[in-house]
């Protein structure tokens, strides 16, 4: 607290209490906490519960049954129906695949799901 007030030499006034000198450790230490976890290397991608990655057969049977499930749910609409089938025709896995490469199953449906959310209104 007095260290720059009368200190023309600019050395270090030691306090006689050793509370200060356990606060001042701890506060070291705790600095030198902080420093090591901002130094510690991060991954970018986080993947929740550690879900495999969907390949090709995966990807094209899960479109087809998310399809049919659309499909089911809005049989009383022909156009609904025939949009989905256009989009079932036209849906190619390779190119879903390198538009949204690494997937697991929670971002396929939520991919899915926005692709074909202007069909089904």
């Amino acid at each position: 607290m007095f260290n720059s007030v009368n200190n023309p030499f600019n050395k270090k006034i030691e306090s006689s209490t050793s509370s200060d000198k356990n606060k001042q450790q701890k506060q070291q230490e705790q600095k030198k906490e902080e420093k090591k976890y901002l130094e510690q290397d991060e991954k970018d991608e986080v993947r929740i519960g550690g879900l495999p990655i969907l390949t090709e057969e995966d990807i094209l049977a899960m479109t087809h049954s998310y399809i049919n499930n659309l499909k089911s749910q809005h049989e009383d609409n022909e156009k609904v129906i025939k949009k989905l089938d256009k989009f079932l025709d036209n849906f190619d896995v390779k190119k879903f695949m390198k538009k949204n490469p690494n997937m697991t199953s929670p971002d396929f449906y939520m991919v899915i799901y926005n692709e074909t959310e202007g069909l089904v209104k």
